[in-house]
């Protein structure tokens, strides 16, 4: 989920609300804040908490809040953890640490200590376009064995390296892999994988849940259609900066007011527009109420 946010920089408690309305509304059975559309590590931790609490309370027990301690270095994200447990949260969602360089073994015990500050379970992370690191298949393949350990994202866009996290369920069947980049979002479910945690989905949830439905099913020409949909739906990124793009595309189905966090600034009027233009070709232009 995005962290909608008012002009002043705080976050917008209403717009969460309608947010949270929106994806569980769409048919999405999980609810992942303070990941990369959440602009986790950009909030301050009176940002975070606010964010968690709204979802939280907006959830209201109708599906798990997964939060993410995606920070540099274990002790900010135990510190993160720690407060996210506070809060509410029934997961966590742990990825390598960054900004120095780390091997697997420093990514396991990153993880491990994490794990040993709460009593959650976790969902790894992969995303080395931000942190820099791939996580080590062979720590995944460690801490696969912990039950504390639910699964892990994928979102490297790399399929190759996705395909050595679904091996892990050999080992360890109760092992979810799930797909993040929306490009290989139908290939990874019919290659196996348990479902999908897209940036998109904050705009057009329905759209993924039918996808994952369509893949249990085994349908793969109805998956290769909606993948069409998903990579049509998907252009909208190409307008400035993925993330102010992004919000600018809830915004515009009436969910928050499209500013991200600083230092980044707001989507232009142009790429607004051409924005737009894309949601409205997928019949998805103000869908929802606005905020206040």
């Amino acid at each position: 989920m995005i962290s909608p946010l008012t002009t002043s920089g705080d976050p917008d408690v209403a717009a969460i609300d309608l947010l949270v309305e929106h994806v569980l509304g769409g048919g999405c059975s999980g609810l992942f804040v303070l990941g990369g559309c959440g602009e986790g590590a950009w909030l301050t931790g009176a940002q975070r908490r606010a964010v968690v609490r709204a979802t939280v309370r907006a959830a209201t027990g109708r599906a798990p809040v997964l939060v993410g301690v995606m920070l540099p270095a274990t002790g900010p994200a135990i510190e993160a953890a720690r407060q996210a447990a506070d809060d509410g949260a029934d997961a966590l969602v742990v990825g390598s640490p960054y900004y120095f360089t780390v091997d697997g073994a420093a990514q396991q015990r990153h993880v491990e200590a994490v794990l040993s500050s709460v009593r959650l379970p976790a969902l790894l992370y992969n995303i080395p376009q931000c942190t820099h690191h791939t996580l080590s298949p062979a720590m995944v393949v460690a801490l696969a064995r912990d039950r504390r350990v639910l699964g892990i994202k994928d979102s490297a866009g790399d399929f190759e390296t996705f395909l050595k996290f679904l091996a892990v369920k050999q080992g360890v069947p109760g092992f979810r892999v799930l797909q993040g980049y929306e490009h290989l979002s139908a290939a990874s479910l019919l290659q196996g994988g348990d479902g999908l945690v897209p940036g998109s989905a904050n705009v057009a949830p329905a759209l993924f849940v039918t996808l994952h439905q369509a893949a249990a099913s085994g349908d793969a020409g109805m998956c290769a259609r909606l993948q069409v949909e998903v990579e049509d739906l998907g252009s909208l990124h190409a307008y400035g900066h993925w993330l102010p793009a992004l919000k600018a595309a809830c915004a515009a189905v009436g969910i928050g007011n499209g500013v991200p966090a600083a230092p980044l600034l707001p989507a232009t009027l142009d790429q607004r527009r051409a924005i737009t233009a894309i949601l409205a070709r997928h019949g998805l232009v103000g869908s929802k109420p606005r905020t206040s």
